[in-house]
């Protein structure tokens, strides 16, 4: 294609010319990579080219302009479909049209501009009229072509379009767009064009290259539109992948009733079943189907009777067709290895191949089709552990309807991506966000939805819409961000005027409640209680697996019995992290706390310390009996203590009337303990070197508890950890007086028992003295909350204030505070566990702070050989399989 010492820019498939590969996705995109696939396997794909990747990184590199050998390369490569197809791009008696799509590497549904029927212009047209026979079809396609060409390429609003065509059906009583004449189809040309030129002080273009270079710019000019950016984002997926563009031969799907057009997936992406799942049009174009304009039809029978459909399936309209695509279905699934969502035409009753790419699937159905395609030897284990997204569990392990629970239905849709979700009505994704952000539940009520509600919907628990298929684009997106979807629910009226939806006698304004199940398609008023997920079959089954082959514990982050005990159901190892501050807080007990900070010497201290003992301990009881033998890390108290005082006068004069003090001492006492900044004040080790009694207390407690446990045969693993040691000397002699007090509780009790005291390196001065701090500590938890915090300067509670514009400035990849920053605070983790080790050998070494949960940073904490991860026990099973793919990902686990 390119001569010698000049780069490739494009390359050609199909008609015996194909110079691409699926594995050659980075190059040519996704799309670009698999047409080229396709058409090596032999399937009927339409030829064309692909410009790659590379080009749109040298077009935003030099000021949005090409280099100078593309132009020849894409003539070379369009007189090679010319030749293929037996037409001429541009030819008034023959005209050869195409379609220009964008493929990124990363698949981005939606996200990025497509034109169809391009090559179409006055002369032309009339060339398709005599080619085809039809002159309806030809001047449908051409409209087509200015509206699309129009928006996409010109910046004409697509309602200025859509106006002049619901005009012209309403003057000619029309429903239906299939129902336009020929005659009808050149009204609306001529409308759509003087428009155009009305809006642009210019006319439509004529030349079909302007048409084509056009259409390529726009292309590539949609990687950096707002609702690519904002995918981009959401996905992780980098600016600098850039997208290539696919130029083919066009195929028609609105030639007549032999023609048609359709989306499929080769398994169910609901719910996994092993069926041929997906949708189809007749007398249409690809457009169609996904944009909700007119109702799809089912491919199978078996579908059009589970969704009770009077529409004829494919299966019985195209059964020769039918068969042709089941087949390639069942070949494309077994080459990829992986469930495919594929794009078909037919035309003249001829099937022709658009697309196929890996299918967006919910969470049940990705470990259903990942443990079923083990089961039948597509895949290993270790494959299928690798497909499941971690963060995707999230959709599994949060509740659904209770189905005992009343609910009022007043409408029933598609289940077009499951879960439950309730919230209050918003009819913008502006608004939906808006709301999100004050921290409300929302559903996003849209007739449809399209790519510029990205934002929205992400924001959104759910998202309702009142036109649609299973594979349009709110069922697609919604899926892939594992919100609850119910589309195409066609009995609603939706007004975006008055802000409100009306069905039969039922007016539902923005801001009341609805609940939606995206399982089963209802639509109800009010809000509807859950109940919690079972965690059987497939989940248990690849988390077994994972569980096989993952190196690191999981523990949970857990201080009440009802934490405990959902964390242990969701297979936590231990606990990491045991706040107990968190446990002063309960009505019973937060006014001995305040009465001991308010008492003037150690005695007064004591005895209000006294009446926390037997609830202290009575906690770590329930702890270690739901843990049984697990261990558990408890974390001695750690923020300051005027965050246990109140602040307005009336509680104030409540703690001082408990307390036998008056309200003067405690706004006293409230004023000396204020600290400019409280989290570097005195708080954690600090308050146990300051106030020992407060520890020793608590030690009390801890041992206590493990010599009761311990009564009933159960054994116990305390681990107590002191927070925020910067020095080994407050280690040391915090230590001492932790052991004092174990060998007191076991001489008054005649037991004897196992404990490990350790510390949380949350300051990088402990990160760097490590190794000293060692001789003393046990373990090494590591609380990357505030180490973040005290490596960067920044409070988290303050930095959501400027970390957005740092994410898009560029400075910062991610929040620190979602994903651990492995150059800076990674690399004092590094350090810390390296150092700790070469004193102790076998410390051990784990991680408590919220990024404990997240995949990335679970990779990191593999990769430094922590022993475990602590996090919330809704993230327990996202760690779990997290650690398992960081593990094969990493040297740790020798490959098979």
């Amino acid at each position: 294609m390119a001569s010698q010492g000049v780069n490739q820019w494009v390359y050609s498939f199909g008609a015996g010319k194909t110079e691409g590969r699926a594995d050659m996705k980075n190059l040519l995109g996704g799309k670009g990579a698999n047409l080229a696939e396709m058409a090596n396997l032999g399937l009927p794909v339409p030829p064309g080219f692909t410009i790659t990747t590379e080009l749109c990184t040298y077009f935003y590199a030099n000021g949005r302009t090409y280099p100078a050998e593309l132009k020849d390369q894409v003539a070379a490569a369009l007189a090679a479909v010319e030749q293929a197809m037996g037409a001429k791009f541009g030819d008034a008696a023959n005209p050869l049209l195409v379609s220009v799509r964008s493929g990124a590497r990363a698949s981005m549904p939606g996200m990025m501009d497509t034109v169809l029927n391009l090559g179409l212009n006055d002369v032309t047209v009339q060339g398709l009229v005599k080619r085809s026979g039809d002159a309806r079809f030809a001047f449908d396609s051409y409209r087509r072509f200015i509206q699309m060409y129009g928006n996409v390429v010109l910046d004409v609003d697509h309602h200025h379009f859509e106006d002049i065509l619901d005009s012209h059906k309403r003057d000619r009583n029309k429903a239906f767009d299939t129902d336009l004449t020929a005659d009808d189809w050149e009204a609306v040309i001529a409308d759509y064009k003087a428009m155009v030129e009305r809006e642009l002080g210019k006319p439509f273009p004529q030349d079909p290259q302007e048409q084509l270079w056009g259409a390529i710019g726009a292309v590539f000019g949609s990687w950096m539109n707002a609702r690519a950016i904002t995918y981009r984002k959401l996905h992780d997926i980098p600016a600098d992948w850039g997208t290539a563009v696919n130029v083919q031969s066009m195929v028609f799907g609105n030639m007549g009733q032999d023609c048609a057009t359709g989306v499929a997936f080769t398994r169910n992406p609901s719910t996994g079943e092993n069926a041929f799942y997906g949708e189809y049009l007749v007398n249409a174009q690809g457009e169609d189907v996904v944009a909700g304009i007119r109702t799809p039809q089912h491919l199978t029978i078996a579908g059009k009777h589970a969704n009770k459909s009077d529409l004829p399936a494919m299966e019985e309209v195209m059964p020769e067709v039918f068969q042709q695509l089941n087949d390639v279905r069942l070949r494309l699934e077994k080459h990829y290895r992986d469930m495919q969502d594929i794009e078909f035409t037919v035309q003249q009753n001829k099937l022709f191949m658009l697309q196929t790419r890996n299918g967006k699937r919910t969470a049940p159905a990705a470990l259903k089709i990942a443990v079923d395609m083990a089961s039948e030897g597509l895949i290993d284990k270790k494959e299928a552990v690798k497909r499941i997204d971690p963060a995707s569990l999230d959709q599994l392990l949060h509740p659904t309807l209770d189905p005992k629970a009343e609910r009022k239905v007043i409408a029933k849709g598609l289940p077009a991506s499951p879960g439950a979700a309730s919230g209050k009505v918003v009819f913008t994704a502006d608004e939906a966000e808006s709301q999100a952000g004050l921290g409300d539940a929302v559903i996003l009520c849209r007739v449809e939805t399209s790519p510029e509600d990205i934002h929205g919907m992400h924001a959104a628990r759910g998202i309702l819409t009142t036109r649609g298929g299973m594979t349009s684009h709110a069922a697609v997106v919604a899926r892939g961000m594992g919100r609850a979807c119910v589309s195409g629910a066609g009995e609603l009226r939706v007004d975006y005027k008055t802000k409100t939806i009306m069905v039969r006698d039922i007016v539902v304004k923005e801001g009341d409640i609805l609940t939606i199940d995206g399982s089963t398609g209802e639509v109800m008023l009010g809000e509807v209680p859950t109940i919690q997920p079972e965690l059987s079959g497939d989940f248990a089954t690849l988390m077994g697996w994972a569980d096989e082959i993952r190196r690191m514990k999981i523990r949970t982050n857990a201080e009440t019995p009802l934490d405990a005990r959902t964390a242990r159901k969701f297979g936590a190892e231990g606990i990491g992290l045991s706040r107990t501050e968190h446990m002063f807080f309960d009505p019973q007990r937060i006014l001995a706390v305040r009465e001991m900070i308010l008492a003037d010497s150690e005695k007064g201290r004591r005895a209000a310390l006294a009446k926390l003992e037997p609830y202290q301990k009575q906690d770590f009881i329930e702890l270690f009996e739901i843990m049984a033998g697990l261990p558990v890390t408890i974390r001695l108290l750690d923020p300051p203590l005027h965050e246990f005082l109140p602040t307005t006068e009336a509680d104030m004069a409540e703690v001082a009337k408990a307390a036998g003090t008056d309200l003067l001492r405690v706004q006293q006492r409230s004023v000396q303990l204020h600290e400019t900044n409280p989290m570097l004040g005195l708080r954690g080790c600090r308050l146990g070197i300051a106030f020992p009694e407060i520890y020793e207390m608590q030690a009390r407690a801890i041992f206590g508890a493990v010599a009761e446990v311990a009564k009933s045969g159960q054994t116990v693993m305390p681990e107590i950890m002191i927070p925020l040691i910067s020095t080994k000397k407050e280690l040391d002699i915090l230590k001492t007086m932790v052991d004092r007090v174990a060998k007191e509780t076991m001489a008054a009790t005649g037991q004897t028992f196992e404990y490990m005291v350790g510390t949380m390196i949350e300051l990088p001065r402990a990160a760097l003295l490590a190794g000293e701090i060692a001789e003393t500590a046990e373990f090494f938890s590591f609380g990357t909350n505030d180490l973040t915090q005290t490596t960067y300067g920044i409070s988290r509670d303050d930095a959501g204030s400027f970390l957005p514009d740092y994410e898009r400035a560029g400075i910062m990849e991610h929040d620190p505070f979602a994903t651990l920053d492995p150059e800076g605070v990674g690399e004092l983790v590094r350090i810390a566990a390296e150092r700790g080790r070469k004193t102790r050998a076998k410390i051990k070494l784990g991680i408590c702070g919220e990024h404990g949960g997240d995949p990335a940073s679970i990779a990191f904490c593999e990769s430094v050989g922590l022993d475990y991860v602590s996090c919330s026990p809704y993230r327990v099973p996202i760690a779990r399989l997290a650690a398992a793919q960081a593990a094969l990902s990493s040297d740790t686990v020798k490959r098979d």
